[in-house]
């Protein structure tokens, strides 16, 4: 593990960023003295952290606020690396188990919870049942990606998607625009600036090897889970396809199927708490500020839950 001495300026300002092996731990700056736990956030697919106000609002609870950007993401990105592309859902893992040993080891005996997105909540859940840090008190999902919308499209890339992955693990199955990125970004008319490099609304392939072991991970969720830690599951009131002729591209997920984490949320572990966000968007914590606002408050009723 690298120095944790190596902490430096971040690209936001009022955050720090050190290299973690393939990945960067973040945090908020100054640190906290004597915080009553942390939270490690994990951003999804096309994303990276900047919700500074993630931030603010935990920090406001008196947790330390971390953020992993995980390999070939965001501050992680190297020179010749493809962005996002894993072989297997425990690199993703990988990178959150490294983060949580860095924050165990800079607050020690903190309880720590983590704030997963999309992609990220698939990998946190897993991570989180089958290997957990000995700090971890509970897990928060914000739309999992447990599934995309079902569609015949849908259904026939899936079959193909294990017999490419095999012999061509690099070949892009799937490149659309983000309309999503798009509707979100400032400089294109949205409530929220971010890096267009780093969630682009170009969209990032998908390539057969992490389509593969996107749907693998699925499986492992469908099967069932074991988080031993609270569960917080939040989804959206609503999904919708992820189009400019949307008229609810602003009021729902637009990148996965909410009724799959619905259906798959109580296999996740013993306590497991559901909340609905109407009107909000894929990822809840940048939605418009009712719907906003409705999930921030949810995490802060469930969050005496993991640390009292």
């Amino acid at each position: 593990m690298d120095d944790l001495a190596t902490w430096g300026d971040d690209v936001l300002a009022g955050f720090e960023a050190r290299p973690l092996g393939t990945a960067t731990l973040v945090r908020a700056a100054p640190p906290q003295d004597a915080p009553r736990g942390a939270v490690l956030h994990v951003h999804g697919y096309n994303d990276y952290f900047f919700q500074t106000h993630l931030a603010d609002f935990f920090g406001g609870l008196g947790l330390a606020f971390h953020a992993v950007d995980a390999r070939r993401a965001g501050r992680s990105l190297r020179p010749g690396d493809v962005p996002h592309l894993i072989r297997d859902i425990a690199e993703l893992g990988d990178d959150i188990g490294a983060a949580a040993e860095a924050i165990a080891a800079d607050l020690p005996s903190v309880p720590l919870v983590l704030h997963a997105h999309s992609t990220g909540g698939l990998a946190a859940a897993i991570w989180a049942s089958d290997r957990p840090s000995a700090t971890l008190a509970g897990v928060i999902l914000d739309s999992p990606f447990f599934a995309r919308p079902d569609n015949r499209r849908e259904r026939a890339m899936a079959r193909a998607i294990a017999p490419i992955a095999r012999v061509r693990p690099d070949a892009v199955l799937a490149h659309h625009p983000s309309r999503y990125a798009a509707h979100l970004l400032s400089e294109q008319g949205g409530a929220w600036g971010f890096d267009p490099d780093w969630k682009t609304p170009l969209g990032v392939p998908a390539r057969a090897a992490w389509l593969a072991a996107v749907r693998r991970a699925q499986r492992r969720v469908a099967r069932g889970l074991d988080i031993r830690v609270p569960v917080l599951v939040a989804r959206a009131g609503s999904s919708g396809p992820d189009s400019p002729d949307n008229p609810l591209l602003g009021v729902q997920d637009t990148a996965v199927d909410v009724g799959a984490i619905a259906r798959l949320a109580p296999r996740l572990g013993p306590d497991v708490t559901e909340t609905v966000v109407t009107g909000g968007v894929h990822e809840l914590s940048l939605s418009s500020p009712v719907p906003r606002a409705a999930y921030l408050a949810s995490i802060r009723s469930w969050l005496p839950k993991a640390i009292p």
